[in-house]
């Protein structure tokens, strides 16, 4: 049911001209759209819990929407709001902390993100090289994030630092902090990937109050690696929605082009490698679905967090790959109109590469999942 609410709702308001109209503008997103998802659908509260105003469903729920929004390529900031920072505040946020921000989030009066990476292209602990310095009973931060998801539009930033001097997993903090505070200067990054804004943000000796400390100062390693297992997964998810669209457009394209007075489709060659595309998404949608399940009981403390970071791996490096080759294989069986503007289907190419390097490649992923196999 929520499948097909979710089908229903998006083909109406996340069209090829919704698209491109939002992803025109810097902020990459109707407001108006946003506000009916928050207001009608209530899709942003899926998996808050209900004692701060969510619907208290599980993460295969949340994954079930997030694989119609990756089809049908919805620009918005619900994966960084939702995937990013909602999972933070859930994860390592203070009672105080997730009475004030995830009520907000579920009235729909709040975005937000995490600005954990700088500019080294890193996606593990090595990627923080924000330094924090505490002074009395407050806090100043310092340095540059880069690949911000929505970062130059949220009013919350779930910031990671270190303390001056520490390395890898050791030393790290994490902050939630109003995006006006002074100090924060946040710039919108051009990509590749229109459909999705990305931002730099500077801090330059912002001073935070201990209040806005989440969980356990310089030891919040764990909590950020839960939360960016959490958001693999769900970005793994989107990727299963874009494959499986890409294939449906390829199908659709392939049985109305006509060469050799017959539709392309009918050709074997082209079966073949359909029936690939249709293998690589079935084979990626179940490996989503099992990391959801373990998303699900992680989140309510029923497993040990290697097994969390296996599942999560396992999906993200297959459906990173998966998307790609079908984006590509797309491009090619749709021929030289496949990369024309007229044509979607360079869009989700676009988003296929993009969403395969954010949180790491699939090289990134296996090797993580050969660290804890060894180990």
């Amino acid at each position: 049911m929520i499948r097909d609410t979710a089908q229903a709702f998006l083909a109406e308001v996340s069209s090829s001209n919704a698209i491109r109209s939002a992803m025109d503008t810097e902020q990459g997103f109707d407001p108006q759209i946003w506000q009916r998802i928050c207001e009608e659908m209530y899709w942003q509260a899926i998996h808050i819990p209900e004692e701060y105003g969510g619907m208290g469903l599980g993460y295969v729920d949340l994954v079930v929407m997030l694989e119609q929004m990756g089809r049908y390529l919805l620009c918005s900031p619900f994966f960084s709001t939702v995937c990013l920072a909602s999972n933070a505040l859930i994860v390592a946020g203070t009672d105080e902390q997730k009475q004030q921000y995830l009520t907000q989030i579920c009235e729909g009066s709040l975005t937000a993100t995490l600005a954990y990476t700088s500019k080294n292209g890193q996606w593990d602990a090595t990627a923080v090289q924000g330094i924090v310095t505490a002074q009395g009973d407050d806090y100043v931060l310092n340095g540059t994030y880069r690949y911000v998801l929505d970062g130059h539009t949220a009013q919350l930033l779930i910031v990671a630092a270190r303390s001056e001097g520490s390395e890898g997993e050791q030393g790290i903090s994490l902050f939630a902090i109003d995006s006006d505070t002074p100090g924060v200067k946040r710039t919108w990054l051009p990509t590749m990937d229109q459909t999705r804004k990305q931002a730099e943000i500077v801090f330059d000796n912002v001073r935070v109050s201990s209040s806005q400390l989440m969980g356990e100062e310089n030891n919040a390693w764990s909590q950020l690696n839960k939360v960016l297992q959490l958001a693999a997964i769900a970005i793994a998810a989107e990727q299963v929605g874009g494959s499986q669209q890409v294939l449906d457009l390829t199908v659709e394209y392939t049985k109305e082009r006509v060469q050799f007075g017959r539709p392309i489709a009918g050709f074997q060659a082209v079966k073949h490698q359909a029936a690939d595309m249709m293998l690589r998404t079935e084979v990626a949608r179940s490996a989503v679905y099992y990391a959801a399940c373990v998303a699900q009981e992680a989140l309510s403390g029923g497993l040990l967090a290697d097994e969390l970071g296996e599942a999560a791996s396992v999906a993200k490096s297959y459906c990173s790959e998966g998307y790609f080759k079908n984006a590509g294989d797309a491009l090619q069986l749709h021929g030289g109109v496949g990369f024309t503007w007229e044509y979607d289907v360079h869009l989700y190419f676009k988003r296929a590469k993009s969403s395969e390097l954010f949180l790491g490649d699939a090289a990134y992923h296996r090797e993580h999942v050969a660290t804890l196999l060894l180990d």
